[in-house]
């Protein structure tokens, strides 16, 4: 079974959701993945996203971008982030999703040759966040020949019906926006209640929510109603700053993954 697939089916029949955190590659250090992915792990993560730097990044606010744009002028590459995850698939638990614009995924011979790629090198899963649903078609061929979940996005504007859809197409999960605009920090809690529900009613794929999660309280509020809480931004920046500062960006990582996973669990587990 599908490491991403196993980690949901596990989740739902423990009543425990998961958390993704999201980490671009070669941010804030081009080996930054080699430290962070264990510290990720550790600190109760269950399932990584992990970006494929990109020029033009789709959706992602001034944090994610800046880190991209970092790891470009460093030298990374998708076939160095390949070549990291490779080497740390062995090591590790955790399901690893690339999130990856199709331009890299066109520039790298198309969906089948990336998906081959990434398959070999350690990913169970990909998010194409610039992917048109109704061009899906060759995207999903590739992935499930591949052994890959894909992963496709509802917006708050996306209509029921059309949520409905793309949320049965997607494998292993599929992203709930939490909000609309771009991803990064807010201090206001998502309400999600109402458009999960109508996702259930029509489709069984697990609900994972992100954009703005940023809190433990966060991720219990929208952990009531999905299986899975995605933290992006507020991690990236805490990873450049202890870069900055001249902490440990893995110590960090964990310290803070273990502050949000809080956030999954009621008072009666920790009785």
């Amino acid at each position: 079974m599908n490491r991403i697939v196993s980690i949901f089916k596990k989740a739902k029949e423990s009543n425990h959701p998961v958390l993704l955190p999201f980490v671009c590659a070669g941010s804030p250090t081009t080996d930054s993945l080699k430290e962070l992915l264990p510290a990720l792990q550790a600190g109760g993560a269950s399932i990584v996203e992990i970006g494929f730097p990109y020029s033009d990044p789709i959706a992602d606010g001034p944090t994610i971008a800046a880190a991209m744009f970092d790891a470009i002028e460093r030298g990374m590459t998708p076939e160095l982030v390949f070549e990291q995850i490779s080497e740390l698939r062995d090591e590790l638990d955790l399901g690893l999703v690339a999130m990856v614009s199709t331009s890299i995924v066109i520039a790298m011979g198309g969906p089948d040759a990336f998906c081959k790629r990434a398959r070999e090198a350690g990913f169970d899963g990909c998010i194409f966040p610039d992917l048109v649903f109704e061009e899906t078609e060759p995207y999903a061929n590739a992935c499930k020949a591949h052994d890959l979940t894909l992963t496709m996005l509802v917006s708050p504007s996306t209509t029921p019906d059309r949520a409905a859809r793309i949320a049965k197409s997607s494998t292993g999960f599929v992203y709930l926006l939490a909000r609309a605009g771009i991803t990064g920090e807010r201090s206001e809690v998502p309400d999600i209640a109402d458009r999960v529900r109508a996702i259930r009613q029509k489709s069984s794929t697990p609900i994972a929510c992100g954009f703005g999660i940023s809190t433990a309280e966060h991720v219990s509020a929208v952990t009531k109603h999905a299986d899975g809480a995605i933290v992006g931004s507020a991690l990236v920046r805490r990873l450049n700053e202890a870069q900055e500062k001249n902490e440990n960006p893995a110590q960090v990582a964990e310290a803070y993954l273990m502050e949000l996973s809080a956030g999954l669990f009621s008072m009666d587990d920790l009785m």
